[in-house]
């Protein structure tokens, strides 16, 4: 899922200075998850913007809803009526979801409230880590299916540096080395072997020629 964090408060206040009237719109989706942009954060949020303006003695009318996902255009259609009705959309969604508002309501300004960090899965409760880079070239079946782009704070693809002990990484000592967890799943499957295979490097600048990636499945496209 994507994980995100709300920006602080002081930097929200900072971008709604000069509107009137205020959507805060959440996300159920993955920020929801992550306890960033959903249903709850929504309300905790328009809550403390309300306080904020009566302390300042500012007039500022807080409205708040939420979509399923932002990303999608069959669920964010249907609140044109109340993104009209509004100076600006305050987004508790990702950047992507932010950025849809924006491209369907052009002619309203669509904030970000939250920042928008990486790919990532559910450690524990509270806490959330990163896991896949998005790099458009899987290698995780060579890899025992963990990601050495995100894994290894190097991003390396043949191996772990002169750097890691201990099986940590040479950045901190609460950082696993992505290369050992690699070899250490390998061994369990009994697939060392495949660590032999060299791992050609990525071509970071061509995989990005051209702008923004783009999938189109013509068995499902209409």
């Amino acid at each position: 899922m994507i994980v995100g964090e709300r920006k602080p408060l002081s930097e929200i206040q900072e971008m709604l200075k000069g509107y009137k009237k205020v959507m805060v719109l959440g996300c159920r989706t993955c920020v929801a998850v992550c306890m960033a942009g959903g249903d709850k954060e929504v309300e905790l949020l328009g809550s403390l913007l309300r306080i904020a303006a009566t302390k300042d003695g500012s007039r500022l009318e807080v409205v708040e809803d939420a979509v399923e996902r932002q990303c999608d255009r069959e669920y964010i259609e249907p609140i044109r009526e109340k993104v009209a009705a509004c100076d600006a959309v305050l987004s508790m969604a990702c950047g992507c979801g932010v950025q849809f508002m924006a491209e369907l309501y052009a002619d309203k300004p669509v904030l970000p409230a939250i920042n928008t960090n990486f790919i990532g899965v559910t450690e524990s409760t509270g806490v959330w880590t990163e896991r896949c880079g998005q790099c458009g070239n899987c290698v995780l079946h060579l890899t025992g299916g963990i990601c050495p782009i995100a894994r290894c704070s190097k991003s390396l693809l043949n191996g772990p540096c002169g750097g890691s002990q201990n099986g940590k990484c040479e950045i901190s000592p609460d950082v696993d080395c992505g290369w050992q967890l690699i070899y250490n799943r390998m061994k369990q499957l009994g697939q060392l072997e495949k660590l032999a295979e060299v791992i050609p490097a990525k071509d970071w600048t061509t995989s990005r020629d051209g702008g923004p990636r783009k999938i189109v499945r013509e068995d499902v496209k209409i």
